[in-house]
């Protein structure tokens, strides 16, 4: 008889098991009620009291008694240098700006003689200042406009001065204040924080702070209202750490934040 031999089983692979799906409970109505009630609700932020116009007059009544004739701290020879050095401040101190310009505006007083110069000669005496070079080129591009279309003086009109490379409308409300007399409100980052700080004339954007700081402040003050609201927000209202205890205005300020 033939031999048969039996082949053992073939075993197949466990399959594994699925996992039971962990079950979270979720929170009953009355729990979800309870957790709302503990999350803090957003607080919106405290209107500012509006000043009276006796207020307004009384600051600025003080600013004029305490420093009675302010000055611009950009130093210049006539409207064509004052231009070139706002122009020149921009992202810049007005001191780094004046340390550039001593030596070149001795050269350099006319739009002429700026483009005589040159754009490669002025970068020599402007390169301490941020973005020199730009600016190299803005001053002389705006010294060959003022000679082709403006005969060689600066406008006396803020859209011709913003006409040109490298000044915009602050730079224009300069020019026109410290120049020529006008009533104008440069806004610079001193002027944007008093404005809100104080609650003089909130707003979210330079042209809304001006436009509010002209509506407020009576005419008798607008010659050198930019001027006090600078040096006070350069030497009083510091932006980090502002100097409350020495604050000519620190009773009618409505900063919630003042430490007096």
């Amino acid at each position: 008889m033939a031999k048969i031999t039996l082949k053992p089983a073939s075993r197949k692979a466990p399959v594994p098991k699925k996992k039971a799906k962990a079950v979270v409970a979720k929170p009953k109505a009355a729990a979800k009620k309870s957790l709302k009630a503990t999350r803090p609700k957003p607080t919106k932020p405290r209107p500012t009291k509006p000043w009276t116009p006796a207020e307004v007059h009384e600051v600025f009544s003080r600013f004029r008694k305490a420093n009675p004739e302010p000055k611009g701290e950009l130093e210049h020879v006539n409207p064509f240098t004052l231009l070139v050095a706002v122009v020149l401040s921009a992202q810049a101190t007005d001191a780094g700006v004046n340390k550039a310009t001593r030596a070149l505006f001795e050269i350099a007083d006319t739009p002429q003689k700026m483009l005589d110069l040159g754009e490669e000669r002025l970068r020599d005496y402007i390169k301490t200042i941020g973005l020199y070079r730009t600016k190299a080129k803005n001053v002389i591009a705006l010294s060959a406009k003022m000679l082709s279309e403006f005969g060689g003086e600066v406008p006396r009109t803020r859209a011709g001065i913003e006409s040109l490379p490298g000044a915009g409308r602050k730079t224009a409300n300069v020019v026109l204040n410290m120049a020529f007399g006008e009533h104008t409100m440069a806004v610079d980052t001193h002027v944007f924080r008093v404005g809100n700080r104080t609650g003089l004339a909130p707003g979210k954007t330079p042209l809304e702070v001006e436009l509010g700081l002209e509506k407020v402040i009576p005419a008798e003050f607008m010659l050198h209202a930019h001027h006090w609201l600078i040096l006070h927000g350069r030497y009083t209202c510091l932006a980090r750490k502002p100097r409350c205890e020495v604050c000519l205005i620190n009773d009618l300020c409505r900063w919630p934040e003042k430490t007096v």
